[in-house]
């Protein structure tokens, strides 16, 4: 899990705009999840293929469609978020934990938070931003305490 783990999250081209998930069962990785580049799809299958132990991979990764006006949505979303004082900090690692998927003015946040009032907070947020017709938060909340408890 840790192995599958780290090699979607070591994609070149992963970012902020990006969710990936997986399942495993037995030997067979079932990717989920959504990117904005039809290269993120094939390079996640691939990076998990050479995983040893790993017989199949079942890729369920959505390609969004491209939209100049998705793009306006995730740059606008991006920096309500990112540039608010207590959520600020969620953004400086080389993948930032606040996801931001956008599809046809829907956006959705995907992750992980350090605390209930960091996940409303961002939901919060995103709903201050005009022209989105629907936000879905379904960040997690993490413990900091480093011993991973979700909540």
């Amino acid at each position: 899990m840790k192995e599958v783990r780290h090699e979607l999250i070591m994609l070149p081209y992963y970012g902020v705009f990006d969710n990936l998930a997986f399942r495993i069962d037995g030997r067979t990785v079932t990717l989920e999840g959504q990117v904005t580049q039809p290269v993120m799809k094939s390079d996640a299958e691939n990076a998990v293929k050479r995983i040893e132990g790993v017989e199949k991979v079942v890729n369920n990764i959505e390609v969004l469609p491209p939209s100049s006006m998705d793009d306006r949505t995730r740059r606008a979303v991006y920096r309500s978020i990112y540039s608010y004082g207590p959520l600020f900090k969620y953004g400086g690692m080389a993948v930032p934990s606040i996801h931001i998927i956008v599809k046809s003015g829907h956006v959705t946040l995907a992750g992980v938070v350090d605390s209930e009032a960091d996940k409303n907070v961002a939901g919060m947020r995103a709903n201050q931003v005009p022209g989105i017709f629907q936000v879905t938060n379904n960040l997690r909340v993490v413990s900091s305490s480093g011993q991973g408890k979700r909540k």
